[in-house]
């Protein structure tokens, strides 16, 4: 007999999340949707967007406790069910409900949109959604973007005591402390991170936020920066140091314009230093943020000229 436990999940949640094949594609999703909605995660292994997603998506659907699950297609092993979707890109997530997709979405999200995207899925299928310990993120996020950094912090490290591998307020206490410019404190908690962490949206955000700010302090003010760039264009290190002082100084519009210069200029410089660069300081702003979307699109134009 399948042991349950006392939510009636069985033990260790395995079933939640599992890999499937065009063999076992209707079992798994089609059948299994009629009793909850499936999650369809659309991946490969060269995908970089996907690496990010997957694990949210994982830790949103063991959130929700049983109330959904989750299905990971490798479309280079199953191209026949990619093509009868339709999957014209990378990540691409699909939901299931009564043998019908009923939702999808393409790209890497956040996880609060993660969690809205399972909430209205839970909702849809007449389940309870648990608002568990998100409107005290929210308001712990509130606190933070209003410069409240020391109330955010006592905030999130309450909810962690509540939920101690909770992503978003584990993050959020890490660039609380970043905030409070206690670099030493933030490096720890990065350091030591639950292992189930590591590699969440949550946690890479705050840990690229990190090494910028590192960075930023072997830097020279802004304005000796911008001098030494106007008056010889190809100095290249002048305009990296000018782009990590612009990102610590708030204006990383301004950083990515000279990262995305650097580039233009000499792509090969310093092992591709523009290109890493570019894509710390993406991990550091929000997925959906106009200046990554803008960037990366612009990078990508470059890459491909």
């Amino acid at each position: 007999m399948l042991e349950l436990n006392v939510g009636g999940i069985p033990a260790g949640g395995s079933d939640l999340i599992k890999d499937t094949s065009e063999a076992t594609f209707m079992v798994d999703v089609i059948e299994a949707s009629h009793e909850v909605p499936v999650i369809v995660d659309f991946w490969a292994p060269w995908c970089g967007p996907c690496k990010t997603l997957g694990p949210a998506l994982e830790q949103g659907v063991k959130d929700a406790k049983g109330a959904v699950k989750m299905v990971k297609v490798d479309v280079d092993q199953n191209q026949q069910i990619a093509g009868q979707l339709q999957i014209q890109s990378i990540p691409t997530v699909y939901a299931f409900y009564k043998g019908k997709p009923i939702d999808a979405f393409q790209g890497a999200l956040p996880a609060s949109e993660i969690k809205t995207f399972i909430d209205k899925l839970i909702a849809e299928s007449g389940g309870e959604v648990d608002e568990g310990l998100g409107e005290a993120i929210a308001a712990a996020e509130a606190m933070l973007d209003e410069g409240a950094a020391v109330d955010a912090a006592q905030t999130f490290a309450a909810i962690l005591g509540e939920e101690p591998n909770n992503p978003a307020a584990y993050g959020g206490l890490i660039r609380a402390h970043l905030a409070l410019e206690e670099l030493d404190k933030a490096a720890a908690l990065l350091e030591n991170a639950p292992a189930e962490l590591n590699g969440l949206p949550e946690i890479e955000a705050a840990r690229a936020q990190l090494e910028l700010l590192q960075q930023a302090a072997n830097t020279g003010p802004a304005a000796e920066l911008q001098a030494k760039v106007d008056e010889n264009p190809d100095d290249h290190q002048a305009r990296l140091d000018l782009a990590v002082a612009l990102h610590a100084s708030g204006d990383a519009q301004g950083a990515v314009d000279h990262l995305l210069e650097l580039f233009r200029r000499d792509r090969e410089w310093n092992d591709g230093a523009a290109k890493a660069q570019l894509f710390t300081v993406f991990d550091a702003l929000k997925p959906d943020d106009p200046i990554v979307l803008n960037g990366r699109r612009k990078l990508s134009s470059m890459i491909f000229v």
